[in-house]
C-alpha cells in the first residue's frame, strides 16, 4: 500500500523552507486567501508530507496524532476540487462526534472564505431532524461534515444525494469503528460513485482500520507524523497506587501542580460521575463528559471547559474527542488505558505549539503492566516514578475557575451575535470589557463568560436591562 516515491510519504518533516511554503503548493487564490485568513505560514508535517499527493488527486492512509494540523490537509484537498456553481454535493466528511464534526465544518468555512456561493452543511445526530431536513430541500451543500448514524438516517429518507461526491474523508476513523459505526460507514461509502477520492486520517492503526483502507481506499499513500516532536515538551510522571487512594491522591496532585486547565481520563464512564462527585467535595470546579449525556448538556459542559468556566474535566475517550481546547495545561491518566497509542493520543493534547505541557498518571498495581507497552511506544526510555502523598481530610485553597458562565435563552434565530452581548455588558451593564470572556452562540441560547468576581453585576445588570432592544432570560450556570 505504501508508494515510496511520493513525496507525501516520508519519515521526517521535508528540510528545504519552500516544502513547507503553502504558496509552494498547487492552490487556487481563493484557497490561499483561506490560509492566509486563519494566519497559517508554514505546513505542518502531516499538512507537507499529505497535501502534495492529495491535491494530486491520490488516496491517503494517514496516521497523525491530536492538533496535528490534518483538518486543513483534507480541508484544502477537498476544497481544491469543489465547483461552487454546482449545485451538487461533491465532498463527504464523516466524524465520530458532533463537537468534531462542528469544529471540522468551522475551520472549512474559514478555509472557504474566498470561495462564494459554497455550502458546507454540518448533518449531527443529537440535532434536531427537522432543520437539516429543510436544509437539503432547499438545496444540496456543495460539501457535508457529519456522523455516520444521522447521515445513514438521511440517506435513508432519500434526503441526502451522495451521486456526485468527489471526495471521501474519514476523520478520526479508529474512534468510528470503536464506536461502532463500521456498519453505516459501509452503508455511506456503497451510495457513494466508485470513482473517488478517499482520504483516511487516524490517530491509531489497528488492523480493522487497515482492513478498512484495503477495502475504501485504492493504492493509498501513507503518511506517519508521530507525535514525538509534540511531545518532547511534555513532562510525564507515573504514581504507582491502591485504587481505594486514586481520588485523594489526585486531589493531592491538582492542589500540587495547579494546572489552569486539566483533563482527566477514565476508561469507565461510571468512573467520570463518581471523580467529578469526588473533586467537587474537594472544592475544585470540576465537570464530567461522557457519551450517556444529553447533547445540550454536553454541548454545555465544553463550553464551560472552553471558557475557563470549569478547571477540571473528568472524561471519558470517546467523549473527548473534538475537545478544542487551546494551551491545556495538564493531562491525568485515572487509568493507564490498555492501548499504548491511545496514552500517545491523551497526552498529546497537552504541551502544545511548543509550549511546556504535564501528563500525570495514576496507576493501580494491576495496571503496571501496562506501562511496558507505553515505554516501548516512546523508545524505551525508562519511565519517570514519582511519589506523592493522598490528601487526607479536606482541601484547602483548592484552585477555583477564573470565570463563571452565563446563559442567555437566545441566539443566532434571534439573529443575536457576540457583539450584542459584549455591548449590552460593556454598555448598560458597564463591565470593563476584561471582564468578558469567551462567547459562544447556538441556535437558541447563548454563554458569557464573566470574570468570576464581575459575574453577580453581570447576572443583576443583563436581567434589568436589554440585549439589543429586546428582554431575554439570563441565568447563572
Amino acid at each position: 500500500m505504501t508508494d515510496p516515491t511520493t513525496p507525501a510519504d516520508a519519515s521526517a518533516a521535508p528540510s528545504s523552507a519552500a516544502a513547507t511554503d503553502f504558496a509552494a503548493l498547487a492552490l487556487t487564490p481563493a484557497l490561499l486567501q483561506g490560509v492566509d485568513a486563519l494566519g497559517y505560514t508554514a505546513m505542518t508535517p502531516v499538512q507537507a508530507h499529505s497535501l502534495p499527493a492529495i491535491l494530486a488527486g491520490r488516496d491517503v492512509l494517514a496516521q497523525a496524532p491530536t492538533g496535528s494540523g490534518k483538518t486543513a490537509a483534507f480541508g484544502l484537498g477537498l476544497l481544491h476540487t469543489i465547483d461552487a456553481t454546482k449545485i451538487q454535493t461533491q465532498a463527504l466528511v464523516l466524524c465520530p462526534t458532533r463537537e468534531l464534526a462542528d469544529q471540522v465544518g468551522k475551520q472549512l468555512r474559514k478555509l472557504a472564505v474566498g470561495i462564494p456561493n459554497l455550502k458546507v452543511s454540518v448533518l449531527c445526530g443529537g440535532m434536531p431532524l427537522g432543520p437539516q431536513l429543510a436544509s437539503l430541500e432547499t438545496h444540496d451543500p456543495q460539501v457535508v461534515v457529519g456522523t455516520p448514524g444521522r447521515l445513514q438516517e438521511l440517506l435513508r429518507k432519500k434526503a441526502l444525494h451522495l451521486r456526485g461526491v468527489r471526495t471521501l474523508v474519514l476523520d478520526e476513523a479508529d474512534r468510528m469503528l470503536d464506536m461502532g459505526f463500521e456498519e453505516p460507514i459501509r452503508e455511506i461509502v456503497g451510495k457513494l460513485p466508485k470513482e473517488r477520492q478517499g482520504l483516511l486520517f487516524s490517530a491509531t492503526f489497528p488492523e480493522e482500520i487497515r482492513a478498512m483502507a484495503t477495502a475504501m481506499l485504492r493504492e493509498p499513500v501513507e503518511v506517519t507524523v508521530e507525535g514525538g516532536e509534540q511531545h518532547a515538551a511534555i513532562e510525564q510522571r507515573f504514581f504507582e497506587v491502591e485504587p481505594a487512594q486514586k481520588t485523594p491522591l489526585l486531589a493531592a496532585l491538582l492542589l500540587e501542580y495547579r494546572p489552569e486547565s486539566c483533563v482527566v481520563f477514565c476508561n469507565m464512564r461510571r468512573d467520570t460521575e463518581e471523580v467529578v462527585g469526588s473533586l467537587s467535595h474537594y472544592g475544585f470546579t470540576a465537570l464530567a463528559l461522557h457519551g450517556d449525556m444529553e447533547q445540550r448538556d454536553r454541548d454545555e459542559v465544553l463550553v464551560r471547559f472552553a471558557n475557563r468556566s470549569c478547571n477540571v474535566l473528568v472524561a471519558s475517550d470517546v467523549a473527548a474527542r473534538g475537545l478544542d481546547v487551546h494551551d491545556l495545561a495538564a493531562v491525568v491518566n485515572y487509568e493507564l488505558p490498555t492501548d499504548p497509542d491511545v496514552y500517545v493520543h491523551r497526552i498529546g493534547r497537552t504541551g502544545r505549539a511548543g509550549k511546556a505541557g504535564l501528563a500525570l498518571s495514576l496507576v493501580a498495581p494491576r495496571e503496571v503492566g501496562r506501562t511496558e507497552p507505553i515505554q516501548a511506544r516512546q523508545g524505551g526510555k525508562p519511565l519517570r516514578w514519582d511519589k506523592a502523598t493522598p490528601l487526607a481530610g479536606k482541601a484547602r485553597n483548592a484552585p477555583v475557575a477564573a470565570m463563571t458562565t452565563l446563559r442567555i435563552d437566545a441566539g443566532k434565530t434571534d439573529k443575536l451575535r457576540p457583539g450584542d452581548i459584549v455591548g449590552a455588558l460593556t454598555g448598560d451593564a458597564g463591565l470593563p470589557v476584561a471582564a468578558v470572556g469567551k462567547i459562544d452562540v447556538f441556535a437558541t441560547r447563548s454563554y458569557v463568560a464573566i470574570a468570576r468576581g464581575q459575574a453577580d453585576k453581570a447576572l443583576m445588570r443583563l436581567r434589568e436591562g436589554k440585549i439589543k432592544g429586546r428582554k431575554f432570560r439570563v441565568s447563572r450556570m
